[in-house]
């Protein structure tokens, strides 16, 4: 079987063609179709395991010794050392020095400068009954969250959204122009950025401050070492999943909300509910579509037998409405306990940023909550869902607010 990176992978034609807009906004009955008929599936089209299931997805992310994340890469990647990509021993060496910048100290430090940010962002938008939830608020704001965590100047914001841009995206499809020419630009891109941190970086070891970048040079001078070669595809990790996930969570928890105004209305009048509904939103609607491992050894799952160099793909959001694992899976329940969902995955690569975002979504939420009394789709509202199938969000959000 040919073996292909992870780069190559067409997400629009596992999810039935670019211009479905549905399977990509609402692929929930063909994950249950699959999880009921085909829980472990080869896709020819891509050459990739699909798994579906809960407790397999699970497998994924814990079996270490059967799954590995040190799949192929293009070529001339900037991103081979990037935590994600790291198996142990090397893998849990780094997170320990990273986690540096994840404390909850650390976090308790930025709550202010996030809630500036958000209060910010709303008030420009405070004399519009109508506007793109997306454009106005989710992107922009966890964009200029991590943009300050990692000292970045205000005025290289526009660059940065457009490296994160380039940096999640895929190719239009599986034919050869198509892979060459994201693959061109995405290295083009990954350079870039690489040279732009590696400034950064010489700037601030001469004058530290309370930013991430600063918190992780310290860490280096005081005998935890992290190279530059670690340090970097560490910053544009958080560019790219930090600001990908936070404004797809939020994004997912307005679009919720507005199709449960019942739990609008019950968690308008009651805040301290506002962290179960993240986490609901996390299993029933997550950001995060998929997992990609590489089999390490062979193994069986399923009934299939998996070779040592298959990728596979583990459909998160499917496991998430598992009906064995959740009751009433489909429903939108925030009083859900226990709610052991995957929305962050699992295992030794549970996202690093996962306190952040969940933070970011508790903070955005709030102040939305608190400032409308009603939201609503606007009045010419249509579906626009991002079309890469790798995450579950929208390009834009129009909706209509009431104070």
């Amino acid at each position: 079987m040919k073996k292909i990176a992870a780069e190559q992978i067409s997400f629009p034609q596992i999810l039935g063609g670019a211009d479905n807009v549905e399977n990509f906004h609402h692929p929930f009955p063909w994950f249950e179709k699959m999880r009921k008929e085909s829980p472990v599936y080869f896709n020819e089209a891509t050459k990739t395991w699909q798994v579906f299931r809960y407790e397999d997805v699970k497998r994924l992310a814990d079996d270490t010794k059967s799954f590995s994340v040190d799949f192929p890469r293009m070529p001339g990647s900037k991103l081979k050392k990037s935590l994600i990509l790291l198996d142990n021993p090397v893998h849990k060496q780094l997170r320990s020095i990273v986690n540096h910048a994840f404390t909850p100290k650390v976090l308790e430090g930025w709550t202010p400068c996030i809630l500036e940010i958000t209060e910010r962002l709303l008030e420009q938008v405070s004399g519009e009954e109508e506007f793109d939830l997306v454009k106005e608020f989710t992107y922009p704001l966890p964009m200029e969250v991590i943009a300050s965590m990692l000292g970045i100047p205000s005025q290289y914001m526009d660059k940065f959204k457009e490296w994160s841009d380039i940096l999640v995206s895929f190719p239009k499809s599986s034919s050869k122009e198509d892979l060459e020419e994201n693959r061109s630009i995405r290295l083009k891109a990954q350079e870039e950025l690489s040279q732009f941190f590696h400034y950064i970086i010489t700037e601030k070891r001469g004058h530290l401050g309370d930013d991430i970048i600063s918190i992780l040079i310290q860490a280096e001078e005081e005998g935890t070492k992290i190279s530059e070669e670690h340090l970097i595809p560490f910053c544009q990790l958080l560019l790219v999943a930090g600001n990908e996930t936070t404004t797809n969570l939020i994004s997912n928890a307005v679009y919720c909300l507005i199709e449960h105004k019942d739990v609008y209305e019950e968690v308008r009048k009651d805040l301290s509910l506002i962290p179960q509904m993240v986490e609901e939103t996390l299993r029933y609607r997550g950001p995060a579509h998929v997992l990609r491992r590489i089999v390490a050894q062979d193994t069986d799952m399923a009934g299939q037998h998996l070779r040592k160099g298959d990728i596979v793909i583990g459909w998160l959001t499917s496991a998430n409405r598992d009906e064995n694992q959740f009751k009433d899976a489909s429903t939108y329940n925030i009083h859900r306990n226990p709610n052991q969902h995957l929305g962050f995955g699992h295992g030794i690569h549970f996202c690093l940023g996962a306190p952040l975002a969940r933070l970011e979504a508790k903070i955005a939420m709030t102040e939305i909550i608190k400032r409308y009394s009603s939201i609503s789709f606007s009045k010419n509202f249509t579906i626009d869902p991002i079309k890469n199938g790798a995450v579950l969000g929208f390009h834009s959000l129009q909706i209509c607010t009431k104070k």
